[in-house]
């Protein structure tokens, strides 16, 4: 889907790194990165974050990924991964590869081959990462702990998460990531790109002054529901386009949670919310209005509610990464504009 429009988000660092332009028109050797991770001369380069300081002395040519969205950071400037975690949480088990589709077409875009993909059911799949052979694992969006860290970093190289594990935010993992990788500079014009694409994309949006709650609802059982955090992904990246955290939203957060139930008797804890925003389909708007006390909210008398299905690319985009931004952002924000303009 719109694979320019994905990889746009590449344009400035591969005008400052020619040789990233240059790979997208052949294929690299089986197993090895496309693109060179950076000049040599910008090593060693050292990496602060939540589990140490990563010191990474020459220019990784083996990258292996783990976590959620680091490939994309890679993928996006240039370099293809050896090696990434299967992204499978939110899919619906039909993609045998275990990659969404923004990712694959930039590996595509890239000539590279596809990855190894490491199987997250049972944990972190050391012999699989360490079967890849990498010098630098990246996963500035994950979780290892202190003990899992030690183990990956016997393999290679490894910059962990900056802050709170599966708690950092789209551009903190691209700034993180890309420094690692000896293309911070590209990693910084990265975030601009993505941040204008933005800007654009709700230039015509009517979100100023408007709140908007991301939800976990399931319309087969309406009696709890979980409101995302204002630091999650998912509920920062509403505020990125522009709409006003829901003081729910706020509470989760000041309670040291990324999300925090609500039970059906006390929904009126998200009557300040306009716009909702949860995983789900069709079916849950009229769930909600037949439903006695979700029905007495004025975004669901409204109508506006957003679904992003469950299963699907759309609900694992939501999630942001340097890849899945441009390829829902066109999308998202309509969906949203829909629902905003039912609130006023």
């Amino acid at each position: 889907m719109r694979i320019s429009r994905i990889l746009g988000a590449t344009a400035v660092a591969a005008a400052v790194t020619a040789s990233l332009a240059a790979c997208s028109t052949s294929s690299a050797p089986a197993g090895e990165s496309s693109a060179p991770a950076g000049e040599a001369g910008v090593f060693p380069v050292e990496v602060e974050h939540a589990l140490g300081t990563t010191t990474i002395e020459a220019k990784p040519e083996r990258v292996a990924s783990i976590g959620w969205g680091n490939q994309d950071v890679a993928l996006a400037l240039g370099v293809a991964p050896v090696g990434a975690d299967d992204q499978t949480w939110s899919m619906d088990g039909t993609d045998g590869l275990g990659l969404y589709e923004w990712t694959t077409d930039a590996y595509a875009e890239l000539g590279a081959e596809e990855p190894v993909i490491f199987d997250t059911t049972a944990g972190i799949d050391f012999e699989a990462i360490a079967d890849t052979q990498p010098d630098l694992i990246i996963a500035a969006y994950s979780g290892p702990t202190e003990e899992e860290y030690a183990t990956l970093t016997e393999i290679a190289d490894t910059v962990a998460y900056p802050g709170v594990a599966w708690y950092t935010p789209w551009r903190d993992s691209i700034l993180t990531n890309s420094k690692a990788l000896g293309l911070e500079a590209e990693g910084k014009a990265l975030v601009s790109d993505l941040e204008k694409q933005i800007e654009d994309a709700t230039a015509d949006a009517d979100f100023e002054g408007k709140t908007a709650a991301f939800l976990f609802l399931n319309a087969a059982d309406l009696s709890t529901t979980s409101v995302y955090a204002t630091g999650d992904s998912r509920a920062a990246f509403l505020a990125d386009l522009g709409f006003e955290v829901p003081q729910a939203a706020k509470d989760a957060a000041d309670a040291g949670t990324f999300y925090a139930d609500i039970s059906a008797e006390n929904v009126d804890k998200l009557a300040d919310v306009d716009v909702i925003v949860s995983y789900g389909g069709d079916e849950l708007l009229p769930a909600l209005q037949a439903d006695p006390l979700w029905s007495t909210l004025p975004a669901v008398k409204n109508g506006s509610v957003v679904t992003v299905g469950a299963g699907d690319d759309l609900s694992g985009a939501v999630s942001p990464t340097a890849l899945s931004i441009p390829w829902m952002l066109d999308t998202y924000v309509g969906l949203l504009s829909d629902a905003a303009a039912k609130a006023e």
